[in-house]
Parts: C-alpha cells; sequence; structure tokens
C-alpha cells in the first residue's frame, strides 16, 4: 500500500481490523519493523488524539517522529500553479513537499475544510498536493472531506462491541455552537457501506451529507423514529452541505439524552460539548464507548503505518 487517503485504500475491511485488534493484543510485537524509518505529523489545524495516538502508534513500531504545527511554526503554503507569489505566501507545495520528503519515510497530514468554498475543500489542496509533490507515502490524519484513520478506529470498536449478526447502527446530526466540517460523517458513512448492518442516518432537514456518499442509505427526518430499536448511536454535528457550511439553525432538542439512546451503545469521536451534543448522562454512562474509540485510534493508525512500512520493505 503506497498512501492511506481514504477507505478506498482498505482492500478488506475485516482483516484490518482483525489485525488492528491483534496489535492491540501485542502493540509492540513489531518493534524492528520501523526501526530507523522516520513519520513526519504536518498539522494544519489543532489535535489532540490524532497526534498523540498516532505518535504512540508509530512508536510502538519503532519509528522515530517529527512533528510540526504549520498553522504556527511553516510558512503559508500556495498550492496553485503558475502562481505569481506577490502576497502573503511564502512557499509553494511543490518544494514543500519534496523537502519534507527528504526528511522522513512517511508524511502524515491534518487540514480542515474551510467551509467557505464546496469547491476548493472538496479539491482538498493540501492532501492531494503532498500526494502529487511528495516521493513517500502520505497518510490523511483528517481532510476537508474524510477522517479514515477515526472511520477505521469506529469500524474496530464495533467488531469489538457488537454482539449480533447484523446490528442496527445510527448516524444522528446533534446541534453545535460552531460551524463543523463533514469529514467524520462522510467516513463513517463510507465505512459502514462495508459493514453488514442496518444502517440509517438521522438530521433536519437542511443538514444532507454530499447525496454522492448516501445514496442509497436511509434517512430519517424523525429522530426518535430513526432511534427505534438501535444497538449503536453515532453522535456526530456537521453543517449544511448545500447552503455550504452554514449553520442553520442549532436545534437543542437534537441533542442526545438518556432517554432517546434507550439501550444502545453511545459513539462519538470527540472532542465533544456536554450538554450541548450530548447529555452529561450519557457520556459518563455505561454505554458510553467514547473513551474506547479514541484508544482504538491508537491501533487503526498503527496498522495503516504497519502496512505501508511492509509494503515499502518488499521493494
Amino acid at each position: 500500500m503506497k498512501h492511506y487517503l481514504s477507505l478506498k485504500d482498505i482492500d478488506s475491511l475485516p482483516d484490518w481490523v482483525s489485525e488492528a485488534r491483534q496489535l492491540k493484543e501485542k502493540p509492540t510485537a513489531y518493534k524492528n519493523l520501523g526501526s530507523g524509518k522516520i513519520l513526519c505529523l504536518l498539522f494544519f489545524n489543532n489535535s489532540l488524539r490524532t497526534r498523540l495516538s498516532t505518535q504512540k502508534a508509530a512508536m510502538n513500531l519503532g519509528m522515530d517522529v517529527m512533528v510540526m504545527n504549520f498553522g504556527s511554526e511553516g510558512w503559508q503554503l500556495e498550492f496553485e500553479d503558475g502562481k505569481v507569489m506577490d502576497q502573503g505566501k511564502s512557499e509553494h507545495i511543490k518544494e514543500a513537499a519534496q523537502v519534507v520528503s527528504q526528511y522522513c519515510d512517511i508524511v502524515a497530514i491534518r487540514a480542515f475544510a474551510g467551509l467557505k468554498d464546496k469547491l476548493t475543500d472538496e479539491a482538498e489542496m493540501v492532501l492531494n498536493g503532498f500526494k502529487k509533490y511528495a516521493s513517500v507515502p502520505v497518510v490523511n490524519m483528517e481532510s476537508s472531506v474524510g477522517h479514515p484513520l477515526q472511520a477505521l478506529a469506529d469500524a474496530i470498536t464495533l467488531a469489538e462491541q457488537n454482539s449480533k449478526p447484523r446490528p442496527k447502527i445510527v448516524l444522528s446530526w446533534a446541534p453545535h455552537p460552531k460551524a463543523l466540517p463533514h469529514a467524520v460523517a462522510n467516513s463513517f458513512v463510507a465505512m459502514m457501506r462495508l459493514q453488514d448492518a442496518e444502517f440509517v442516518i438521522t438530521h433536519p432537514i437542511g443538514y444532507e451529507l454530499n447525496p454522492e456518499l448516501t445514496k442509497g442509505i436511509p434517512l430519517e427526518y424523525d429522530q426518535e423514529r430513526a432511534l427505534e430499536n438501535a444497538d449503536f448511536v453515532y453522535v456526530k454535528n456537521w453543517s449544511s452541505y448545500t447552503d455550504y457550511g452554514k449553520v442553520l439553525h442549532q436545534d437543542p432538542d437534537w441533542m442526545m439524552t438518556s432517554k432517546k439512546l434507550g439501550k444502545a451503545k453511545f459513539m462519538h469521536c470527540l472532542p465533544v460539548r456536554r450538554n450541548v451534543v450530548v447529555a452529561d448522562a450519557v457520556l459518563d454512562g455505561g454505554q458510553s464507548l467514547v473513551i474506547e474509540q479514541a484508544n482504538n485510534r491508537t491501533y487503526a493508525v498503527q496498522v495503516v503505518l504497519k502496512k505501508i512500512l511492509e509494503g515499502s520493505n518488499q521493494k
């Protein structure tokens, strides 16, 4: 495997989940695999779980790690070809990606959507710029439209927690005071297409995700009806896709409560705003899986790095 940019880079989700669970049992079993190798983490946006879990996964494999926060430490990058760079941006992606490639064996990148221009965000200029010009493998630590490491961790969590042949899993929108990207929801939907499950999406009118991604998936505008007999409820806010990047309304009635959750397990990628997205009683209760999801982030990225390292060693 050359890159891990989206869930399309997974050849068999069940196999990857099984391998990640084996790594979880013996995290340092492949300590020699990454010996002498360097992972470079480039953050264009803030992070807690992604940064720490990726560093831990790399260290479990014997890799050294370099971290750079581009927002505060790096030059502003230009991505357009043929641009006259006489304004604020000091370095072009062509040079930056090639230079970074000389310093490391794998580069991992986190760059959120700007939520101002749909076409710009969907062009994935940061991620695709590094893919085009870097000479080392590229890992997506969350981009404008996808978060494939989170979705892989979610798949691991579902495999560990599910006891039914075909569980019912609901993705529910929740209120939030800020406009948030679609990346987590997009990748969760893509991951659910690879599961044998009854899957339903629920949100208020106006918060439909990219129809190309959700085509054929049941959509229910009545949240409580969607939640009936659910086994897992994944809660996440996202802004409008049609009225791109806008918060149409916050609708506090969509906050997840113990009554709505019923007997289902609660999932969220974190960070989460308590008593806005979800009630304290849910997060602090025994049905919450959020801490285990965060733990599984390590083994999701570890299986990705392991496969990239194994692929490079075979050359």
